[in-house]
C-alpha cells in the first residue's frame, strides 16, 4: 500500500489551495480517505481524543450487515425464476441468473448516486461524505428484480437531490434516502414497483397455474374483494411456499433484499453487537406490528385481518425496514425513550396501512417515512418531560 500512499501524496499539491485542480480537492480527499485515515485534526493544540470508529467505518459496518440479505436475494431471484418456468436448476444456475438481474441494479445505484454526490461536492465545495455507501446498497435491496435500470437511476438522483442534498447533505436529511427513492417510484411508476409479479420472467413462458403474487398482494385482494385470503393462496400449485417457516427464510417472491427475515436478523445481530443499530427500535417495531396484528385478530371483518398476527413479522419488508431503515441514526429518534415510541408506532402504522388500506399492501415504507417526520417532535416531548421531572425533584 506504500506506493498507493505515495501516489496520493505526490498529487496532493495539485489539489491544495493554489494548485491547478484545487476546485476538486474534496474529490481527492474523499478517495484518499477510502484507503487511509485523514491527516487532519480538529485543532492544532490541546488534547486529541481519538476513536477507531468514524463515519466511513460505521457505514462499512452497515454494508457488511446487509451482505447476507444481498447474497440471499441474488439466489432467491434465480430460484423464483426457475420456479416460474418449471425448469430444474443447480445452485450455480440460480446464482448466475440472480446476479445477471441484481448486479446491474447495484451498479446503476452506486454509479448514478456517487456521480450526483460528487457534482454537489464540487459545486458546493464540501467534503465527500460516506453516507451514500449505505444508501447505494439499500436502494437496490428495496427494489423488485424486474425494475427497469433507468428507473433505478432516476429514483437515485431524486433521492440524493431531494432526500439529502436539499437538506444540506449527509447528517442533515430528515427522511431515509433509500425510502425516498422507493417512494418516488411507487407514486411515479406504480406498475413496475407494486405489481403482483416480481419474479424474473424474461421472455420465457411460465408454467400453468403459476402466479408471482406476494402474500401482501393476496391479502390486499382479499380485503378489497371480500374473498378468503388463505383459499386464494392455496389455489396455486406452490401453496407450500406460504407456510410460516418458508416466509421466515424468505423463499418467496418480493423485493431483492426484503424477503428473508432470517437474513435480516443476522444483519440485526451485526448492527446491535457493533453498537451501530439500536436494538430498542428494532424490537419496538416488531412489538408494535405484533400488537396491532393481535388487535385485528380480535376484531376481524375480513380474512386479511384474520391472518395470524405473527405472520406480519415475516411478510413484506417489515423485518428489513425495522433493521436497516428504522434504525437510520440520522432520521430516527435520538432519545432512548423516544426510540421505543418511534419504533412502536412504525410497527402499528405498518399493519394499519397493510390491513385497512388495500391500495398500499406494503405499509413499512410509508410508516417509516411518516415517523421520520415526527421523530424530532417525539424527542422534543421526551426531553421536555424529562426536564419537568427533574424540576419536580430539584430542591432549593
Amino acid at each position: 500500500m506504500k506506493f498507493v500512499q505515495k501516489f496520493f501524496d505526490d498529487i496532493k499539491p495539485h489539489f491544495e489551495k493554489g494548485g491547478k485542480w484545487e476546485k476538486f480537492y474534496t474529490l481527492y480527499e474523499g478517495h484518499r480517505t477510502i484507503l487511509f485515515a485523514p491527516d487532519i485534526t480538529t485543532n492544532k493544540t490541546g488534547v486529541q481524543v481519538r476513536d477507531a470508529n468514524d463515519l466511513k467505518r460505521m457505514m462499512f459496518t452497515v454494508i457488511i450487515a446487509m451482505i447476507p440479505c444481498l447474497l440471499f436475494g441474488i439466489w432467491n431471484v434465480g430460484h423464483q425464476h426457475f420456479i416460474s418456468t418449471g425448469v430444474e436448476a443447480t445452485l450455480i444456475d440460480k446464482i448466475l441468473i440472480g446476479s445477471l438481474q441484481v448486479v446491474p441494479i447495484l451498479i446503476v445505484s452506486y454509479a448514478v448516486g456517487l456521480a450526483t454526490e460528487f457534482i454537489f461536492c464540487v459545486v458546493r465545495n464540501h467534503p465527500v461524505s460516506e453516507g451514500f455507501l449505505v444508501s447505494g446498497m439499500l436502494i437496490p435491496l428495496v427494489m423488485p428484480p424486474t425494475i427497469p435500470l433507468w428507473q433505478v437511476g432516476l429514483a437515485t438522483v431524486f433521492a440524493v437531490v431531494i432526500g439529502k442534498e436539499a437538506f444540506g447533505g449527509t447528517g442533515m436529511n430528515i427522511l431515509n434516502v433509500a425510502l425516498v427513492a422507493r417512494a418516488f417510484l411507487y407514486f411515479a411508476y406504480p406498475s413496475q414497483i407494486s405489481g403482483d409479479v416480481w419474479t424474473y420472467l424474461g421472455d420465457v413462458p411460465t408454467v400453468d397455474g403459476y402466479s408471482g403474487a406476494t402474500v401482501l398482494a393476496y391479502g390486499a385482494s382479499a380485503a378489497a374483494n371480500g374473498t378468503n385470503m388463505m383459499a386464494d393462496m392455496a389455489g396455486h400449485w406452490y401453496s407450500g411456499m406460504f407456510d410460516f417457516m418458508n416466509l421466515f427464510i424468505g423463499v418467496v417472491p418480493g423485493s431483492i433484499g426484503e424477503t428473508s427475515a432470517l437474513m435480516c436478523l443476522i444483519g440485526a445481530a451485526v448492527l446491535v453487537i457493533t453498537g451501530v443499530g439500536s436494538w430498542k427500535i428494532i424490537v419496538s417495531v416488531f412489538v408494535g406490528a405484533l400488537a396491532t396484528g393481535l388487535m385485528f385478530n380480535g376484531a376481524a371483518t375480513n380474512s386479511f385481518m384474520e391472518m395470524p398476527a405473527h405472520y406480519h413479522l415475516v411478510i413484506g419488508g417489515l423485518a428489513f425496514g425495522a433493521v436497516f431503515m428504522a434504525t437510520d441514526p440520522v432520521s430516527a429518534a435520538q432519545t432512548e425513550t423516544g426510540k421505543w415510541i418511534y419504533g412502536f408506532l412504525i410497527g402499528v402504522i405498518t399493519v394499519l396501512i397493510r390491513v385497512v388500506n388495500p391500495a398500499y399492501p406494503e405499509g413499512i415504507m410509508l410508516a417509516i417515512l411518516f415517523m421520520n417526520v415526527f421523530a424530532p417532535l417525539i424527542d422534543f416531548y421526551v426531553v421536555e418531560a424529562n426536564k419537568k421531572r427533574r424540576l419536580r425533584r430539584a430542591t432549593v
